[in-house]
């Protein structure tokens, strides 16, 4: 039988165990070199003096077995706030027991109390995995849409051109 389960916001006490799992979570996606933040910048980023994401936690037992860290996006064409979902990742060995869709659950909730457009993410292509289960929580996943980014170096130059 399964332990149950509780989805809360974060507190700044959590921050510790959120990046452990944004860890396990780049390790899964075969990513940990790209891991180059720490403790610190994702403490000031949630709870600073100029907050830029928000996170909300599964629990079983006291533990923290899952995270979604999420921030206020803009929709021109409808013109109204929305969600984007930057992560959402439960521990493998605690999967499937409801708490993915429990947590997209609660951001879509969250969507509709702040009167969000949408609420939408990103998906790697190959984690097919996760592509039916968005799909089972009635995603769409857009095929004629690609991500751009610019970072490093290269977002350097862009902001030193003059045209």
């Amino acid at each position: 039988m399964y332990s149950k389960f509780n989805i809360r916001s974060a507190i700044a006490k959590d921050v510790p165990q959120i990046f452990n799992l944004i860890q396990a979570l780049a390790k899964y996606e075969k990513l940990s070199h790209q891991v180059i933040g720490t403790v610190e910048d994702l403490h000031e980023d949630l709870f600073g003096t100029r907050i830029y994401a928000e996170a909300i936690v599964t629990e079983i037992d006291r533990k923290m077995v899952g995270f979604a860290l999420f921030f206020a996006n803009y929709s021109t064409f409808l013109t109204k706030p929305g969600i984007y979902l930057e992560d959402l990742f439960v521990l493998p060995e605690y999967r499937r027991r409801g708490i993915g869709k429990a947590m997209l659950s609660s951001l879509g909730k969250l969507a509709v109390e702040r009167d969000a457009g949408r609420l939408e993410w990103s998906v790697l292509d190959w984690n097919e995995s996760a592509i039916a289960f968005y799909q089972s929580m009635g995603a769409k996943v857009l095929p004629d849409w690609r991500i751009c980014r610019v970072t490093d170096d290269a977002l350097h130059r862009l902001s030193e051109k003059r045209y």
